[in-house]
């Protein structure tokens, strides 16, 4: 495969892995949201406990289960990435690999091993030993 190909595949490996990155902040602030959520009732809690009940009832009103978007919960958010974007571009990314390289997946990391590992040497093999 001539050096382009495996360049272009890499750019495009490395853009998905910048993708998945995305993925997981997504996921991290779906479930940091619902920890806040989740947080506003011991406050509103609190806060009725100390006599402040316009600030709690404000809070139960306004802010409790709001959406983060219009329309939209953090799973919805989540749900959508996954289902659009983040599935198309695998399925392209997985497409490209198929189409070009026989499905074969980091062929620039590969080719980048072989050169700078030692060959001989204990820990520069060139594939797992999964013999046990």
């Amino acid at each position: 495969m001539d050096d382009l190909t495996v360049q272009a595949l890499g750019k495009l490996s490395e853009a998905l892995e910048t993708v998945e990155r995305v993925r997981g902040h997504l996921y991290s602030m779906h479930q940091l949201t619902g920890t806040a959520d989740f947080m506003l009732d011991e406050a509103v809690s609190l806060f009725m406990q100390a006599g402040h009940t316009e600030v709690a009832d404000r809070i139960q009103r306004e802010l409790i289960g709001r959406n983060v978007i219009p329309g939209h919960w953090t799973f919805q958010i989540v749900e959508a990435y996954d289902d659009g974007y983040y599935a198309e571009f695998r399925s392209l990314e997985r497409d490209a690999r198929d189409q070009l390289a026989q499905g074969r997946r980091h062929l620039y990391e590969a080719e980048l091993k072989e050169r700078r590992r030692t060959h001989g040497r204990p820990g520069h093999e060139a594939l797992p030993d999964y013999s046990g």
